[in-house]
């Protein structure tokens, strides 16, 4: 029976870079759920005969909030709804299933890398037919209606049962229960030499993967022990929990803990590696070696031609402005197109659809491709793997290679967590003021060239987005600053910190950058405004 529910506006919905996060006992409010979706829906011109996909990471909260979505899907007319068995579903399978569908959108149940449970976080990443996050006009629109929404529309129907596979009604809905790994193993095998990768394994190359009690243990233990030939036990907290286990599923030298003192122990694998929540982030180690993300990257995309699915060659590669340099100096020796975006998986679509580039990344150990319109943890690894099998050269050499032949960014980001959201607004707004008349001012060892806002002009849509501030210094070192939309407990500084280096691959990275950090946090005013010394978080 199709209710009409009556309810009251939330004034909080407002998306981020990924989508509505919060916590988890925020999105159990009453209506909370409904108010945002019912929004979504009346935003986009409703749902009737429309086709969308639907799962999650499979966290605290995601059964019931799935329940709600599917019925209030049938009551707005929905055609069809394909949602991954048991509730389940990566966001890179998410965007690949809805690609391959043509379908009008989607909804992933995830708050990424945040931490599960009750008292954790919940989130729902609203994705476009596209198959990426929906652009900013779209989710301000969805915004200012979710401020206004008077009502409501859901079935009054019981659960569905999403453990068995095939289609069922949920009224006049169809609903396809999909094994959520296949459709993901086979976009795989069809751009790695999963059988260099199989002899790999098979020659005692030791491996270990951290899925840390999230979506992707299932996937993992599928490709990596399953197919490719990994012992049993390589993957680590394989089973999905609401909670997590109590991990934070962060891939980052921080919170995988476990992984990382493995990798550094004295009889450490040949690699390991990690995923967050949903599965579109990752982490690379070697033997007590860690690969920095804008590292992967630029290595990645320095090896393409390593790899079966891009032989014929890639259009380019954009990054983040907050991401290093490195890419950027191989895209130069390739002679490929270059992009650098703002933070948010959504401006790289843009560029992927019009055909400017192939490989995307971001320092938040986000790296990707075209094959989809999100970035891709699994699809790292295996990109590493296949390299790692092509060349028989290890993680830490492989880097070290690339930094021989292309010099070294010394990188970091530095975050100052749970910041009163005005203060951290004032801060932002006065060094924006602040910026232009510094260049040419010296601060320790380091001179402004140039700084100022980072503004990024669309070359596709014509649109531009400002987003963080950014200071060039003389020899070629940045601090960029910005603030972060992916926490739930005030406002988040974000400081990543660059330096540049052609001989010496060996500086202890904190003494390196400890300089320009005090630097960073002088222009700032970081100390006198949060009464932070120094950061929470390191990475």
């Amino acid at each position: 029976m199709l209710k009409i529910v009556p309810t009251t506006p939330y004034d909080d919905q407002k998306m981020g870079t990924a989508g509505l996060r919060k916590k988890s006992k925020t999105v159990e409010q009453p209506n909370y759920v409904e108010n945002f979706v019912q929004s979504i829906f009346d935003t986009i011109g409703g749902v009737e005969g429309k086709t969308f996909v639907l799962g999650g990471d499979g966290r605290y909260f995601n059964k019931i909030a799935i329940q709600k979505i599917m019925k209030m899907a049938a009551a707005n007319g929905m055609k069809k709804l394909i949602v991954g068995q048991d509730g389940l579903i990566s966001t890179p399978t998410s965007s690949r299933v809805l690609l391959d569908n043509k379908a009008d959108g989607g909804f992933v149940l995830t708050a990424s890398h945040n931490p599960g449970g009750k008292n954790g976080d919940f989130g729902i990443k609203y994705a476009t037919a596209t198959g990426g996050q929906c652009p900013t006009a779209v989710s301000d629109k969805i915004y200012e209606n979710s401020k206004n929404i008077r009502e409501y529309k859901i079935l009054d129907a019981p659960d569905v049962d999403l453990s068995r596979l095939g289609t069922q009604k949920l009224g006049n809905m169809e609903i396809e229960v999909i094994d959520y790994l296949t459709p993901y193993v086979e976009m795989m095998e069809e751009i790695f030499d999963f059988a260099a990768i199989k002899k790999l394994f098979a020659g005692g190359f030791r491996f270990v993967f951290d899925a840390f009690n999230a979506v992707t243990g299932p996937y993992a233990k599928k490709i990596f022990e399953d197919i490719l030939g990994a012992p049993q036990g390589s993957v680590l907290n394989a089973v999905p929990m609401e909670d997590f286990g109590g991990l934070h599923p962060d891939p980052n030298l921080i919170y995988a803990k476990q992984l990382v003192d493995i990798m550094y122990s004295d009889n450490a694998p040949d690699m390991g590696a990690a995923n967050d929540g949903d599965g579109d982030r990752n982490m690379i180690l070697g033997k007590k070696f860690f690969v920095t993300p804008s590292d992967s990257l630029a290595i990645l995309t320095d090896n393409y031609r390593l790899i079966p699915g891009y032989k014929n060659g890639i259009f380019g590669v954009a990054k983040s402005a907050a991401t290093s340099t490195a890419v950027s100096r191989v895209a130069k020796a390739l002679g490929i197109g270059y992009y650098e975006v703002p933070t948010g998986w959504k401006y790289f679509c843009n560029l992927m659809d019009s055909h400017r580039i192939t490989f995307c990344g971001e320092e938040s150990f986000g790296t990707g491709s075209s094959h989809i319109r999100e970035k891709d943890g699994i699809w790292a690894v295996l990109f590493w793997l296949n390299i790692i099998a092509v060349t028989g050269k290890s993680v830490e050499q492989i880097t070290r290679e690339h930094w021989a032949k292309y010099g070294r960014s010394y990188y970091m980001r530095n975050d100052y967590d749970g910041i009163d959201v005005a203060v951290a607004n004032k801060l932002m707004a006065d060094l924006e003021a602040k910026l232009p008349t510094l260049a040419g001012q010296t601060f320790g060892d380091f001179t402004v060239r140039s700084a100022g806002a980072f503004i990024y002009n669309d070359p596709v849509d014509g649109s531009s987005t400002k987003n963080g501030l950014v200071v060039y210094f003389t020899d070629n070192s940045r601090i960029v600053y910005r603030l972060s939309g992916t926490g739930t407990n005030g406002a988040t500084l974000r400081v990543y910190l660059e330096r540049f280096e052609t001989q010496d691959f060996d500086k202890n990275m904190l003494e390196f950058l400890e300089p320009l950090a005090e630097v960073a946090r002088q222009i700032a005013e970081i100390g006198m405004r949060t009464g932070k010394t120094k950061a929470d978080v390191l990475t």
